[in-house]
């Protein structure tokens, strides 16, 4: 019987994915996020399970549970005295993780005027329709939508949806620097122009 090898490509994307998705699972919990709020407020010093117990108004066997997990998932540490401490940067690693997996995220690095108009692999601000950065943020997007026919308005607002709450601005903004062009009912869009060359 012939064993099927296990891929190997995309694993450290995964390997970051999935410890991004376990910080969240445990920090979902009400108990855990308690605990890790208590220990990152009390800073390098840290706390006893003793400790943590009597302001939370939890039991020691909660407590201790809610460390353990905590510590599995890499965000606090125990030592050999009992001393629990919190280590909230291995939450912004996991962010960062969870941002390199966003569509847009690999294209932004080709457009580095446009990083302050995005937050997380989002779109938290369209530029100004007379600056610089208007065009190159409609060819941004045009590079993520990467429309090779026809669509439908929907369609285009469910792809824009995955980058930017604001989808009318964005479809608005492709049509204006002649990214996408629309027909005369505005109920069918396709690609303007062709893109350069990466």
């Amino acid at each position: 019987m012939h064993r099927r090898r296990p891929r190997t490509y995309g694993v450290e994307m995964s390997a970051d994915a999935a410890q991004a998705a376990e910080i969240l699972t445990q920090l979902a919990v009400p108990v855990r996020l308690r605990v890790f709020a208590d220990l990152v407020r009390r800073g390098a010093e840290g706390a006893t399970m003793a400790e943590l117990a009597y302001p939370l108004d939890l039991s020691i066997p909660e407590v201790g549970d809610a460390c353990a997990r905590l510590v599995a998932a890499g965000i606090v540490t125990g030592t050999g005295n009992g001393v629990y401490r919190a280590h909230p940067g291995q939450l912004r690693d996991a962010a960062a993780a969870v941002d390199t997996l966003q569509p847009i995220s690999a294209l932004l690095t080709a457009y580095p005027k446009l990083r302050s108009c995005f937050s997380h692999g989002r779109v938290t601000s369209l530029p100004p329709t007379l600056s610089d950065r208007y065009p190159l943020m409609g060819e941004l997007l045009a590079r993520y939508l990467a429309l090779d026919e026809l669509c439908d308005e929907d369609t285009i607002n469910r792809r824009l949806a995955v980058v930017t709450d604001d989808v009318a601005g964005a479809r608005r903004l492709l049509v204006e620097s002649g990214w996408l062009e629309r027909d005369r009912a505005g109920t069918t869009y396709g690609p303007g122009r062709p893109l350069p060359v990466a």
